[in-house]
């Protein structure tokens, strides 16, 4: 097994490969639990959830360490499961069963798209300013629903929103939460996000703000039955005329292109920290991103929203991973997480709100990567983040940057620097508000 994953040629070994997986299973455990919750106002089993969770990004980490053999993990993104449930299900109005076909689709698409090597194509037709507000806009708008699950913000008929009631008990938890959760982060604490809910649950059932898990915090392991398979029930119910709408295409694309870019970027970022991009080029990288799009597919099968590759794969990586056998630790401990379900009862709005934020505050820093100073590209990057949490849709934000970059590039004088795809997309994105209009 050594040599399958060529242990001395990256000059690791087990112990260091197996104190990496834990590393990085530690920092992004909190997604088995914020998951659920971001997912349940579609009206989705939680339990369910919380095993299609587990399931999605122990099959996808594993093929991501067997196929690819870099120390990279998987697992339902933030961000994509926000999108799921505030933009799509609850904005757009589409059944959760229907929206997870429309994840089933987007990874079917990111397959082929990989297998006949047009990544690169796309890659280059997207401004780079345009992903990294994207990435930003969907910081911001994490953050933003952090804020409102914890009641720091709440809805006002006056200004909008407004400050919450900051004496609530469960509002003073999760300001706690934030705060030891920063404190964490601040000091390079590998996991602090997880460990800052695991505090902030503690704190919150000692004064009786969360309710205490009944009995073990292990447990036998919920039915899938509630989401297994649900991609797949709009084939029973309608045509395929009246499932694939332009609104679910739109949706669709949507999908695909946040997943896209996501994964190439947290990709070459987590494997350039590794060491392993040579002349700006990663090695076996197609089969990274069949990797992800195979998990993307899998976990719609399941019942979550897109899976991807997680920038927390870098801690693993900080404490000495450097194959793919530290991805397949981590993924038997999705496996074994399985087992505590019931710890879900604990986890409230108030111990997942600081777990958005901080999140929230990792991704808004691609903001640092756009040159404002130019203004044909800061009014399309304007846009692109600032509407997302404004509007609750990051398929609005994503649509009217790609309606203002050609308009300001066109404007000044640079139309040539602008892809066709650019127009395209242009001419797509003005189709799509016109749709919504009527």
């Amino acid at each position: 097994m050594d040599r399958y994953f060529r242990f001395d040629e990256f000059g690791t070994n087990y112990k260091r490969e197996i104190l990496g997986g834990i590393t990085t299973f530690l920092a992004m455990a909190y997604i088995l639990f914020v998951n659920p919750s971001v997912l349940e106002p579609t009206g989705m089993d939680t339990g369910a959830v919380y095993v299609a969770t587990a399931l999605a990004a122990a099959i996808g980490t594993i093929i991501m360490g067997v196929i690819a053999r870099y120390p990279i993990a998987l697992a339902p993104g933030m961000g994509l499961n926000a999108f799921f449930t505030y933009s799509v299900v609850l904005g757009m109005g589409i059944p959760w069963e229907t929206a997870l076909l429309g994840v089933f689709v987007s990874g079917l698409i990111f397959i082929i798209i990989t297998l006949v090597g047009i990544r690169e194509f796309i890659i280059n037709a997207i401004p780079a300013e345009l992903k990294y507000a994207a990435g930003a806009g969907i910081g911001l708008f994490i953050a933003f629903i952090g804020l409102q699950n914890a009641g720091i913000v709440v809805g006002s008929e006056a200004t909008l929103v407004e400050i919450g009631n900051l004496g609530n008990p469960s509002t003073l938890l999760a300001i706690f939460g934030i705060i030891i959760t920063v404190v964490f982060m601040s000091i390079g604490l590998r996991g602090g996000i997880f460990y800052g809910m695991i505090l902030t649950a503690i704190v919150g059932m000692i004064f009786s703000v969360v309710p205490l898990p009944d009995g073990s915090p292990i447990g036998s392991i919920p039915s899938l039955a509630p989401t297994f398979g649900a991609a797949f029930s709009p084939f029973a119910e309608m045509g395929l005329g009246e499932i694939f709408t332009l609104q679910l295409m739109i949706v669709i694309l949507t999908f695909l292109f946040v997943d896209f870019f996501d994964t190439a970027g947290t990709l070459y970022a987590v494997a350039n920290q590794a060491g392993f991009v040579k002349d700006n080029k990663l090695p076996r990288a197609q089969r990274a991103l069949l990797a992800d799009s195979s998990a993307t597919s899998i976990g719609a099968i399941l019942g979550t929203s897109t899976t991807t590759a997680y920038i927390e794969s870098s801690s693993g990586i900080a404490a000495g991973a450097r194959t793919g056998f530290a991805s397949v630790v981590t993924g038997i401990l999705f496996l074994v997480a399985l087992l505590f379900s019931p710890l879900l009862v604990v986890v409230t709005a108030s111990v997942t709100a600081p777990a958005l934020i901080v999140v929230g505050v990792l991704m808004a820093g691609s903001l640092a990567n756009i040159d404002w100073k130019k203004f044909e590209i800061a009014v399309p990057a304007f846009f692109t983040v600032i509407a997302m949490p404004l509007t609750y849709s990051i398929a609005t934000g994503i649509a009217l940057g790609f309606i203002m970059y050609p308009i300001t590039m066109v404007c000044k004088g640079r139309y040539k620097e602008v892809h066709p795809i650019m127009y395209a997309l242009l001419i797509v994105f003005v189709l799509y508000f016109v749709y919504l209009g009527e």
